[in-house]
């Protein structure tokens, strides 16, 4: 009687009137997070190493948007839907302050050298002067340039960053698109067979 009295008061760290919860409930409510932590690292996991190329376009075998744009301060010729069709050409998004874009700026002047395929830029969200001054620095390899000012043209491209690159047919449609700096082994094996191609396929439609 006295041993019920002095454990009368005593609450239990479980809640009053509660038992410990059983051995597998507790298991459970250990290996959750650790079971949460390791599918949420697989996903990032999966994320970093995806190639980023392998990103699909919505836009690919459709016709490219209908725009209008100015040219980039200095030069004479803007960029419009209109002048991508006719014949296969190359659509690079680029902006002064894209540090990739350096990267592969040189082969692109490589392909104006060589009057490979025309090549149009499309300059992403830049200022004038800045777009400008980068294109007198480096060289200007582009047939055609737009100054897209508040980036609206690049999101009807469907644009993920700065650079991307598009391949388009001679028919106006987006046959290709790759994401980040084009490389040498990319524009080689790649894109300019993917030119090759279009031209050929365009040289057998017209009467």
């Amino acid at each position: 009687m006295a041993r019920d009295a002095m454990t009368a008061g005593v609450t239990s760290p479980f809640g009053r009137g509660s038992s410990p919860a059983p051995p597998r409930r507790r298991r459970l409510l250990v290996a959750l997070p650790l079971t949460v932590f390791v599918a949420l690292a697989a996903v990032l996991g999966w994320g970093l190493t995806r190639n980023v190329d392998d990103i699909p376009s919505v836009l690919i075998g459709k016709p490219v948007p209908e725009f209008s744009l100015p040219p980039v301060e200095g030069r004479m010729l803007g960029l419009t839907s209109a002048d991508l069709r006719g014949e296969v050409s190359l659509v690079n998004v680029f902006a002064s302050w894209c540090v990739a874009c350096r990267e592969e700026h040189p082969l692109f002047m490589r392909i104006a050298a060589d009057g490979t395929v025309p090549l149009h830029g499309l300059n992403y969200k830049d200022q004038p002067e800045d777009a400008k001054k980068w294109l007198d620095a480096l060289g200007d390899p582009y047939t055609r340039t737009g100054a897209d000012l508040d980036g609206r043209v690049a999101i009807d491209w469907g644009v993920y960053g700065v650079p991307e690159t598009f391949v388009v047919g001679a028919d106006g449609r987006i046959a290709y698109k790759h994401i980040g700096a084009v490389t040498p082994r990319a524009l080689d094996e790649t894109i300019l067979p993917l030119v090759q191609r279009l031209r050929a396929e365009a040289a057998e439609r017209q009467p």
